[in-house]
């Protein structure tokens, strides 16, 4: 499961993707009634260079099923090929330092005030 399998598979148009992809048709279960439960609409892609497999079983027409798929499939090497940016450490500026710490006293002094010797 390589980047660069997903990256080049991502670029790919849906025709030649789904050329290069296993297609395996099952049968779907779950509701829907005899049309869905006696045909094969399910589908399962399968792409071996990256070995990202997807399935597509929530509608009842195998071309529906097979877009979904499709889709499915181009989420996953968009997951596969995310490269996270760079983080870059900071720290607060001494203005904004002082400036906490001013409000951190002035809390504490409004609190000490209501303490009052009874």
């Amino acid at each position: 499961m390589s980047r660069a399998a997903a990256l080049r598979a991502a670029r790919l148009d849906d025709e030649t993707l789904l050329r290069e992809c296993e297609l395996q048709f099952f049968i779907a279960s779950g509701p829907g009634g005899q049309h869905r439960n006696k045909t094969e609409s399910g589908v399962r892609l399968t792409h071996p260079p990256t070995g990202v497999t997807v399935t597509a079983t929530e509608r009842r027409s195998q071309a529906q099923n097979r877009g979904v798929a499709l889709e499915r499939l181009r989420e996953a090497f968009a997951r596969l090929t995310y490269v996270a940016p760079r983080r870059v450490a900071t720290k607060p500026t001494r203005g904004s330092q002082r400036r906490r710490l001013e409000g951190k006293k002035r809390t504490s002094a409004i609190k000490a005030n209501r303490r009052g010797d009874w």
